[in-house]
């Protein structure tokens, strides 16, 4: 396998742990803000979107 296809699939499960692990954590989560679970959903939802807008950008900018 290519060196880069192996870094690709290795970000790719890390990007991918970091976004459904949260998901299993989320009562914690909405404990540890003090807030209720929809609205911990909405800060999750929002770190995901930021995500998958700051990856078009980088890659944008890179290339």
């Amino acid at each position: 396998m290519p060196l880069g296809l192996l870094a690709l699939a290795i970000s790719g499960f890390g990007i991918g742990l970091t976004e459904f692990v949260i998901m299993g954590l989320l009562p914690e989560v909405a404990q540890t803000f003090n807030v209720d679970e929809p609205t911990a959903g909405w800060l999750i939802s929002g770190y995901a979107l930021s995500v998958a807008v700051s990856g078009i950008l980088l890659t944008a900018a890179v290339t």
